[in-house]
Parts: structure tokens; sequence; C-alpha cells
């Protein structure tokens, strides 16, 4: 199999394996276009389709909330009921890396709304 081909299933659909499929659950930049290299009318035409796609980054922005709000009820569950100190300040770790996802989600939806 070549590089960039995937296995197709019994239906013809391609099957994408998990890590890629779990990658792009969490990370949106393979949805926009980037906007720093072509001619003045290829960077305006890719900022006008980035902009319309903006309503995605607010999937994304949920799902990274939903991962806040799990890893720290977790951790908060391991540290109080379990007594694993460990567990909980790895947990509390994807918390804070998850707040700073959201929180640079939220930028990005803010810069391509009013910008």
């Amino acid at each position: 199999m070549h590089a960039g081909e995937h296995q197709r299933s019994e239906r013809s659909l391609p099957v994408e394996p998990f890590r890629e499929l779990l990658y792009r659950y969490f990370f949106f930049d393979w949805l926009f276009r980037d906007t720093s290299h072509g001619t003045l009318l290829e960077r305006e035409s890719a900022l006008r389709f980035n902009r319309q796609m903006r309503h995605y980054l607010l999937v994304y922005l949920r799902r990274w909330i939903m991962l806040v709000i799990c890893s720290c009820a977790l951790g908060a569950s391991f540290e109080k009921a379990l007594s694993l100190n460990y567990m909980a300040s790895a947990l509390y770790c994807l918390t804070s890396v998850s707040l700073v996802a959201a929180t640079i989600i939220v930028r990005l939806w803010l810069g391509l709304k009013y910008e």
C-alpha cells in the first residue's frame, strides 16, 4: 500500500487508522487552509474559506471542554476517594493542557469572526 492510500472496506469506504481518527477528533488544522502562502487573491480566498469553516471550531471547543470537565472530575475522585495522588496529578496536568487548547480555540474563533 502506498503512502496516502487507505484500505477499503466492503462498501468501498476508506478505513482510517484509529490514531488518525483520534487526531481528527481533537485537532482541527486539517479543516483550514493556509493563508500565508500564494498570491494575494489566493490568500484572500483561503481566509474567506477559513471564515466559513469557523463554526466547526465550536464543535472542537465542546470536545476540549468535555475533556477538561472529565479529567478534572476524575482527578478529584482519584485524589480524594482513592488516594492515588500520582494519577490525580497526571489528570490535573491533562486538565490544564485541555484548558489551554480550549482557550486557543476561543481565540481562533473570535479572530475569524471579528477580524
